[in-house]
């Protein structure tokens, strides 16, 4: 008499099972959509200290004056690099000739939710004390981003 080897179909369900529970756990453990968010916004924290950095270098090699196109009373969206700026702040000073930066960084959540030639930063300056604060209002987890100098 043969004997036959081989798994009953019992058996293979229960490893399927079994596997796909442990996928499951993982796949919760890892959480993409959240690591995605915090990619993103480690992102906006690089931009906005770049695009801090750039204004701070063009004061110093102004004598302490910067960009005149920052408002002084409300954060405004900074604008993108050659668009037309009506309503934004241009920063276009900071792109002439790739002194400062080759261009203004975009939000990695453009075009969707910026204005239609905004960056999805805000700038703005404190007169008081001197200070620029830039910001990226898209920031998500419920961060805040904001860098102030």
């Amino acid at each position: 008499m043969k004997t036959q080897k081989g798994f009953t179909l019992l058996e293979i369900l229960l490893v399927v099972a079994a596997i796909a529970i442990l996928a499951g756990i993982v796949i919760i453990a890892i959480n993409p959509s959240k690591q995605l968010g915090e990619t993103r916004n480690a992102r906006r924290h690089s931009d906005v200290r770049a695009i801090l950095d750039a204004v701070h270098q063009y004061a110093i090699d102004n004598n302490g004056a910067f960009p005149t196109a920052i408002s002084t009373s409300t954060a405004t969206e900074i604008c993108k690099t050659g668009a037309a700026c009506t309503g934004l702040t241009d920063l276009e000073v900071l792109t002439l000739n790739a002194k400062y930066l080759t261009s203004i960084p975009v939000d990695p959540s453009c075009p969707t939710d910026c204005a239609t030639f905004g960056v999805g930063y805000k700038i703005i300056r404190d007169t008081t004390l001197n200070r620029i604060t830039v910001s990226a209002p898209n920031a998500e987890e419920n961060k805040t981003i904001s860098v102030t100098r």
